[in-house]
């Protein structure tokens, strides 16, 4: 996104340029996304209360929305507005939300792809997903004040890589291709490095010494589609080593283990998401995989359709780790409109992790320590 204004403090927030967007924000995350503007409820009566065979019902998953990682990164993006002012620049999405993303653009951060694009001497924020050492660099040679909002499973991943490359490993990084995480990943040792996407990319693969390999992967991936991955690769390459700990992540997992306790009981279950929300997108897999009739994911409560719910009894319900819980009750006053009153929560895990905030945020504007964890939503 071009930035058209400098940072001279108190001046108005710079414009984006035009765009064919909606909300009045254009993110890009190896494409244009276009972000819906922030809403409270969604269209309310749309969806008809149709008779079924036997009672209606919705399985609401926990764990679901909201980890601690998202969590600290949304925070300091709204306290560093707070203590700075806006504008704050962030470098890519802060998650991968829409309705997040837009509901702190209407607060004054401003979202760019590149910090070539953030005048100097300004805050950027780095979103959760993290960056390489190159990232850093060209912040620092524009003088600009970083915060650093990465995930700190995500940094735990990059000391791994850099660890290893230095000891002259070879890496093999299991993720998507074009996902910030896993450009950050690879940033950390690009030399060192080679990237698998699945299971399909094992056989053609070519590495300089098969003695020599260790393997690491992205945080939000489906993990038996990972364990596949790496089952491969001990078939191909049995010296290949184990990561000291599972890269990916707890909340992945959890929503993940959540989702297949759910899906053989649905007839339909509904994944709230963002379609470039790696973790969001991988819930739907897991719940046609594991015995869901079908399975959609929506941004916001007026996208389900009607004839979704044709027939169905049950509807699972579930969203992905960068999901407000706000956007869940919608889901859940759409369906109660449609005859899904009755609420059952299926609980396979508890959450109560936090993380400290960056360090430039644990005071506020006055030098004053302040509240310093990210979680609280989880």
């Amino acid at each position: 996104m071009a930035v058209t204004a400098p940072h001279p403090g108190p001046a108005p927030r710079p414009r984006a340029c035009p765009a064919p967007i909606i909300g009045g924000v254009t993110i890009t995350n190896g494409h244009t996304v276009p972000l819906a503007p922030p809403r409270v409820h969604a269209a309310r009566g749309r969806l008809r209360d149709e008779p079924v065979a036997g009672a209606k019902k919705v399985l609401l998953a926990a764990p679901r929305g909201y980890c601690a990682g998202v969590d600290r990164a949304v925070v300091a993006v709204e306290k560093a507005l707070e203590q700075y002012g806006e504008p704050v620049y962030v470098r890519k999405q802060i998650v991968h939300n829409v309705h997040v993303v837009s509901t702190l653009e209407q607060r004054g951060a401003v979202f760019v792809d590149d910090v070539a694009e953030v005048p100097r001497g300004a805050h950027v924020v780095f979103s959760a997903h993290g960056v390489s050492p190159a990232v850093v660099a060209g912040a620092a040679e524009r003088d600009l004040h970083a915060i650093d909002a990465t995930c700190p499973l995500v940094t735990k991943v990059h000391r791994e890589a850099t660890r290893f490359a230095r000891a002259d490993r070879t890496i093999i990084l299991i993720g998507h291709a074009g996902h910030e995480e896993v450009e950050g990943t690879m940033g950390h040792a690009p030399e060192r490095t080679i990237l698998v996407n699945g299971p399909e990319d094992v056989a053609a693969l070519e590495v300089p010494d098969p003695d020599n390999l260790v393997w690491l992967s992205q945080t939000t991936l489906s993990v038996d589609e990972t364990m596949e991955t790496v089952r491969l690769l001990r078939e191909r390459f049995p010296s290949i080593e184990n990561p000291p700990s599972d890269d990916i992540c707890y909340a992945t997992q959890n929503r993940q283990v959540a989702v297949k306790k759910v899906a053989p009981a649905a007839d339909l279950v509904i994944v709230v998401g963002s379609a470039n929300s790696s973790n969001s997108v991988r819930l739907v897999e897991v719940a046609l995989e594991h015995g869901a009739k079908a399975a959609h994911r929506v941004d916001y409560a007026d996208e389900i359709r009607q004839d979704w719910l044709e027939g169905v009894r049950t509807v699972g319900v579930t969203s992905g780790a960068s999901v407000p819980e706000e956007l869940v009750t919608e889901v859940l006053e759409q369906l109660a409109d449609a005859g899904y009153g009755t609420v059952e929560e299926v609980v396979t895990a508890h959450e109560d992790l936090m993380f400290s905030l960056p360090k430039e945020l644990r005071t506020d504007a006055s030098g004053n320590p302040t509240r310093a964890l990210g979680g609280r939503r989880s």
